[in-house]
């Protein structure tokens, strides 16, 4: 049996390392992966009893699944945009139970392309992957609930086991803290034990009241980084690496210019000394918090007494750290690229990279261009290219056209009889709409075609980073007033500014506008400005902005 239950004082359990997590401090609940983003369609989570999986809501109404429908314009309904591309990409269905998803095929695609870059930079960097048990002793949860005040986690327990009542409940993993550190304290016994980094990939529970696709579900899937070290310095500069490793994740294969920096006192996650985030800006203009990596610091380790003998002799507590990216990376990508015809993915993290079409009309036709579009696909996937040619009869190439758009495809290469003839293909991008994106005459011989397509797809991956980082800068203000502050963010705007004011006037800002500081960024002017707020002298610039 599971139950959802609330507890008081568990600040770390929920503001652990994820793509989301840096956390308030004290009275103020945010929840850790997932920060709380106004009720959705669909995925409303009013109450978590099964629904109809063959109708969906969107605004009020339902409407069949079978029902066929555009989809809605981003400039419309940014949020019935979203949940349509979902949809008619095939990326996610709705699970029996509500605030669930079932990941389908293409959606799991793109995050195992996730998964197989950073398992390769984990592993550069020193990690071992391993995995922990999904159930969790709720006599560890307790053990910790007494170091962390002002949070109340939501979690799913076990409290029947082959049909008896357990004598202890079982928390449904929500985060790995507590495990991680009962079993580093049978590890680690002296200086020769550390560092010890571990990493895994798995699914966490948490009973969330609204709900997201991808942003914020009841079950997600994600991976969480675990270290510890013999001193503070060997700590901080893993837990910077780490944030350097999903930043250049988000640039290099996302195309998403996120904007690292260091979460405030407000915002970082309870259990740390300090939090580090990537914030990526949104087709609306909301900010995702799309990965984080935090220095615990020893205070995991005081609760559980994970400590070793140092070179000395001496008895220290290990300096953790932890750090995480989730699927919610997979929302960021829809709502960072996806325009009105549906999906558009960068192509190093695409699943399909090029898309081949065939055009005919009479039967004498389709052996010469199937044969010609056979060639074609084996020459491209010989040279690594991920490459799928779609032959089915039961479509015509126009609505092949629109499909494969809706899905992102990068390129899409079209061959018909005159193509044959020619001994040459037609090649569309998918990041330019219509007549623009499209050349003729491009050679079928594979060495030029391969290089072609290579080439090709460069240009997407970086046209998607420039253009993504365009859209951000036109849309962060630089402000010098907290007047100028609240008309950024009335406009929808990011806000940067100096900024040295007290916790209080930050929960002012966030109570008056509904804009949180998302970081102070890495990057820094060097001259001292004043504060915003209270007209001190400010040594960095802040980020404000409305996020998920």
């Amino acid at each position: 049996m599971v139950a959802s239950l609330r507890l008081p004082s568990l600040a770390y359990l929920f503001t652990s390392p994820s793509a989301a997590l840096g956390r308030r401090s004290k009275a103020v609940f945010r929840r850790a992966h997932h920060p709380r983003p106004p009720p959705t369609a669909g995925f409303s989570a009013q109450s978590t009893a099964a629904v109809p999986p063959a109708t969906e809501e969107r605004g009020g109404k339902q409407k069949s699944r079978g029902e066929d429908r555009a989809v809605t314009p981003r400039s419309q309904d940014f949020n019935a945009w979203y949940l349509d591309v979902i949809e008619h990409a095939e990326l996610a269905d709705y699970g029996p139970v509500r605030g669930t998803m079932v990941i389908r095929p293409y959606g799991y695609a793109i995050w195992e392309a996730i998964q197989d870059y950073l398992n390769v930079k984990f592993k550069e960097t020193g990690h071992s992957n391993m995995y922990f048990p999904q159930l969790i002793p709720y006599s560890f949860i307790e053990k910790e609930a007494s170091h962390v005040e002002g949070f109340s986690p939501e979690l799913a327990l076990v409290t029947i086991g082959g049909g008896k009542e357990l004598e202890e409940k079982l928390v449904v993993r929500p985060t790995s803290e507590t495990i991680v550190n009962h079993m580093f304290t049978q590890w680690i016994h002296s200086h020769r034990d550390l560092p010890l980094m571990i990493n895994q990939w798995a699914n966490v529970t948490r009973w969330e009241m609204r709900t997201k696709p991808f942003i914020r579900t009841l079950e997600f899937l994600w991976q969480e980084g675990h270290t510890a070290h013999a001193t503070p310095e060997e700590a901080e500069k893993e837990a910077l690496q780490m944030i350097d490793v999903y930043t250049k994740f988000a640039y290099e294969q996302a195309a998403i210019p996120v904007i690292a920096g260091r979460k405030s006192n407000i915002e970082r996650f309870a259990g740390a000394d300090r939090t580090y985030t990537i914030e990526a800006m949104m087709g609306d203009r909301k900010a995702l918090q799309a990965g984080t990596s935090h220095n615990l610091g020893q205070n995991f380790s005081r609760a559980f007494g994970t400590q070793f003998t140092d070179e000395n002799g001496n008895r220290q507590h290990v300096w953790q750290t932890s750090w995480a990216i989730s699927t919610r990376f997979v929302g960021g990508i829809i709502m960072t690229h996806g325009d009105d015809a549906g999906l558009m993915l960068p192509p190093r993290l695409a699943p399909v990279q090029v898309i081949v079409i065939l055009i005919y009309k009479k039967a004498d036709e389709k052996s010469g261009v199937i044969s010609a579009a056979s060639s074609v696909k084996d020459a491209l996937q010989s040279a690594g290219v991920k490459v799928k040619l779609d032959d089915s009869e039961q479509r015509t190439p126009g609505w092949k056209f629109n499909f494969w758009e809706m899905k992102g495809v990068p390129l899409r290469i079209e061959i018909g009889p005159r193509d044959v003839a020619s001994g040459s293909v037609v090649v569309s991008r998918r990041d330019i709409p219509g007549k623009e994106g499209k050349v003729f005459g491009i050679s079928m011989e594979p060495a030029v075609l391969e290089a072609y397509v290579k080439d090709k797809l460069d240009e997407i991956q970086s046209s998607l980073l420039q253009r993504a980082k365009l859209f951000r800068d036109r849309n962060i203000l630089d402000v010098s007033s907290y007047d100028e502050l609240k008309e950024a963010i009335s406009q929808g705007k990011w806000a940067r500014g100096p900024w040295s004011a007290s916790d209080q006037d930050e929960l002012r800002v966030k109570e008056e506008t509904g804009a949180t500081i998302r970081c102070f960024p890495f990057d820094q002017p060097e001259d001292i400005k004043t504060c915003l707020m209270t007209g001190n002298p400010a040594s960095e610039v802040a980020i404000f902005a409305k996020s998920y």
